[in-house]
C-alpha cells in the first residue's frame, strides 16, 4: 500500500495549489478526484491539526463526504514513536544558531534606527521580516508540523509538503518526502500506472 501524509501547503500555497485549482476548495476537489481513482491502492493521511488547518480554507460543504472518505485523519502515536537522540541534539544546535542570528538581526536594526531616525517604521518592518526569516524558515515551528513528521515515520509513509522545515527534518530523520510542487505529477504517474 502506498501512503502519503499531506500538509496544508498542497491546498493553500498559491504556487502549489494552482496545479490543482484556483482556490483551496477547487484544489481539494481536484485532489479528491485523484484520491477516488486511487482508492484501495493509495492511502492519504492527515494529522488532526493539519486537517483542522485545511478546513479553515476549504468550503467543507462542497467537498463532503469525499474528504471524509478519502483522507484518513490519524494522530501520530506520540507515546510509542522513538526519535534518535541526534535529532534532539541537532534541534537544540539549530535553535541556538537561530537565536544568535535573530540577535544579530535585532542589533543591525537598532544601529540603523540610530542612524536613520526618520524611517523607524520601515526599519521595524524590515526587522520583523528578517527576524522571522532567521528564526522560523527551515525549522519545524509548530505542533502540527511535528505531528506530520511523526505520523509519516509511524506509517512509513511519504510526506507531501512545500514547507522547507518539514522537508529538511524529514530528510534528517530518514522519512520519504515529495516536494508538494511535484505532487500533481506524482499523482498523474500513479493514476497512469495503477489507477
Amino acid at each position: 500500500m502506498i501512503r502519503f501524509v499531506l500538509d496544508t501547503s498542497i491546498f493553500v500555497n498559491p504556487d502549489i495549489r494552482n496545479k490543482f485549482g484556483e482556490n483551496p476548495t477547487d484544489a481539494m476537489k481536484k485532489f479528491l478526484e485523484y484520491a477516488e481513482r486511487l482508492f484501495g491502492r493509495v492511502e492519504f493521511y492527515m494529522p488532526p491539526g493539519i486537517y483542522k488547518e485545511v478546513t479553515h480554507f476549504v468550503e467543507l460543504e462542497e467537498v463532503s463526504p469525499d474528504i471524509e472518505l478519502y483522507i484518513i485523519k490519524k494522530p501520530p502515536n506520540v507515546h510509542d514513536i522513538k526519535i534518535p537522540a541526534f535529532v534532539v541534539y541537532e534541534l537544540i544546535d539549530d535553535i541556538r544558531r537561530r537565536i544568535d542570528k535573530g540577535l544579530r538581526v535585532a542589533e543591525k536594526a537598532v544601529r540603523e534606527s540610530v542612524i536613520d531616525t526618520q524611517n523607524v517604521d520601515a526599519i521595524i518592518q524590515r526587522l520583523r521580516r528578517n527576524y522571522r526569516r532567521a528564526l522560523r524558515e527551515g525549522i519545524v515551528d509548530s505542533k502540527e508540523d511535528f505531528e506530520l513528521i511523526l505520523l509519516a515515520k509511524e506509517l512509513d509513509a511519504t510526506i507531501v509538503s512545500a514547507d522547507i522545515g518539514i522537508l529538511t527534518w524529514a530528510q534528517k530523520m530518514g522519512i520519504k518526502w515529495i516536494d508538494a510542487a511535484r505532487f500533481k505529477e506524482v499523482l498523474d504517474e500513479l493514476v497512469e500506472k495503477i489507477g
